[in-house]
């Protein structure tokens, strides 16, 4: 167990591809550390970096109290699970998860009892004369993991490692991780592009875009006060509508011009948002923000807006609707009923208590600091 820090790692792939930038991050020792963001961000990198797979090209990676600038991968004390299972073929689970400890001289004894108490950890003890043939996905999985489990690294590194399976199992894996990093309070960085498992796994988030960290925090952190644009849109599902137009000035308040509405602004944003009279930006509310029937009690911290319904989405117990005005399109999440249909007229609620105004230009969060 160990705390993994980063200072100033920058990788630049020739000829002059900068992949990540500046990255600077403590991830504190039995953290669940979460590195989010499109493909191409920079994520997979910066886990290379840290597993001794691809050198920096500047700045220093710390794991532990010593630096691994030049530490071979197989000295780091990590243990790293990929995509692709890779696991052997030919070999049965138990020689699977204990190829390693056999490669580093290990005792038998012990070798037998780490994999029986891995596989006891992960469900899996009635797998292990099996070969990776006779296993289905989440199981491989679950071996890949148990392999290495057993090593007992100071951290775990995970790469995409349930992309490829079904939606299902995925959901079943991202509970068994989050029971398998309480069972063994290790040190965990876990990449993905997938925003929900980053919100039900990670202690903390980081997300990443152009090789740069866009902001760090707590998942309900980052999903209520995202501090830009990007963050905003990415975080989330489905994500932010956002609208542009322009702020004016109101009865004593601000109002956004929608384009087909005035949309009065909470009284909290007015010092904040009073430079911005008269000038472009873009505004930010969450599907889930959006209703179909006025909250009761809710008078005057709501907004209600026309728009016309072009789809419905059915999903159980909430719908998508796809709705659109004269100026924008954009989506709400509502409770699931058969009051909407497509092509009606729908007059929809705006929990103005859960409004964004971003800049236009640089994207950044301007109401950031002045919530009550």
């Amino acid at each position: 167990m160990a705390e993994v820090i980063l200072e100033n790692v920058t990788k630049v792939f020739p000829p002059n591809v900068v992949a990540v930038k500046q990255f600077n991050l403590q991830i504190a020792d039995r953290e669940f550390l979460v590195l989010v963001g499109p493909s191409g961000c920079g994520k997979s990198t910066t886990l290379r970096m840290i597993a001794g797979l691809e050198e920096i090209t500047e700045g220093t990676i710390r794991i532990g109290d010593r630096i691994v600038n030049d530490v071979p991968p197989k000295d780091r004390d990590i243990a790293m699970v990929f995509q692709n299972y890779a696991l052997y073929p030919h070999m049965t689970v138990y020689k699977n998860m204990a190829f390693a400890l056999k490669l580093r001289k290990f005792p038998r004894k012990e070798i037998d009892s780490r994999v029986r108490e891995a596989a006891q950890i992960l469900g899996i003890m009635e797998l292990l004369d099996r070969k990776p043939k006779a296993l289905s996905g989440g199981q491989r999985q679950r071996v890949a993991v148990g392999r290495a489990i057993v090593r007992q690294p100071k951290a775990f590194l995970f790469d995409e490692p349930l992309s490829n399976l079904d939606a299902k199992l995925r959901v079943e894996m991202r509970a068994e991780l989050n029971k398998l990093h309480n069972r063994i309070a290790t040190t965990m960085i876990y990449v993905t592009h997938d925003q929900v498992e980053a919100m039900t796994l990670g202690d903390r988030i980081v997300v990443m875009n152009n090789g740069e960290i866009q902001q760090v925090g707590a998942p309900l952190d980052i999903y209520n006060s995202p501090l830009n644009k990007f963050v905003a849109g990415f975080i989330g599902t489905p994500p932010m509508n956002f609208f542009d137009g322009r702020l004016s000035a109101r009865d004593g308040g601000l109002a956004f011009e929608e384009g087909s509405a005035s949309i009065p602004l909470p009284a909290r944003l007015v010092q904040v948002l009073g430079a911005y009279v008269g000038r472009n930006v873009l505004f930010g509310i969450r599907p889930e923000d959006i209703r179909d029937v006025p909250p009761a009690g809710e008078t005057g911290r709501t907004f209600p807006l026309k728009a016309l319904v072009e789809v419905v989405e059915p999903l159980g117990d909430e719908m998508i609707l796809y709705l659109k005005t004269p100026a924008h399109e954009f989506l709400g999440k509502v409770g699931s009923h058969g009051g909407v249909s497509d092509g009606q007229t729908l007059e929809v609620s705006l929990d103005l208590d859960r409004v964004h105004i971003f800049d236009a230009e640089t994207g950044e969060n301007l109401c950031l600091g002045n919530k009550t």
